[in-house]
This record gives structure tokens, sequence and C-alpha cells, in this order.
């Protein structure tokens, strides 16, 4: 299923808003740190996924461009799956 630019936009935004807000509340640089990079990820993601989305949407048809987006696709997917494997870590520490 593939997420139209405003899905993006709001799915993306409202974590980034999350992790920005948790940083500006931490005790601590450390954590501000890991807040900070978490938002950060989503900031990229959505950068990354309108960014993807445009190209397709725009120049698609073309069969180069379409082998150039579905590895750029997974290089967004693998991100995402590390991501979820360091919230996973940072749960487990808690």
């Amino acid at each position: 299923m593939e997420m139209q630019p405003r899905d993006i936009i709001n799915t993306c935004s409202t974590h980034y808003k999350t992790w920005k807000d948790e940083a500006l509340k931490a005790e601590t640089r450390e954590e501000m740190k890991k807040f900070l990079n978490k938002a950060f990820f989503w900031l990229e993601l959505q950068n990354n996924l309108l960014m993807l989305w445009t190209i397709e949407n725009t120049m698609g048809n073309d069969t180069k461009i379409k082998e150039k987006i579905e590895k750029a696709q997974l290089n967004v997917n693998k991100k995402i799956a590390d991501y979820a494997s360091q919230v996973l870590k940072d749960l487990k520490q808690s």
C-alpha cells in the first residue's frame, strides 16, 4: 500500500513533534541526544518518502527510474527496520 503525501506528512510530522518535545523536556544531554536522533529520523523519513513518491508519480514509467526507486525504497525500508530494532532495544533497557 502506497501512502499519499498527506498521510506521509501527518504520520512523520506527528512522530517528529513528539520526539522533539521529549528532547526539549529531557533532563540530561544524553537523553536529549537520544530524543533528537529519533526526531531527525522522522524528519529524514518524511523527506525521503515524499521525494520517492514525487519521482515515482512524475517519472515512474521509465524502467531505469523504476529500478532506482525500488532500490531507494529498499534503503528506506532498511532504515525503518533499523529504527524499529533500536526502539525495541531501548524498551528492553528501560
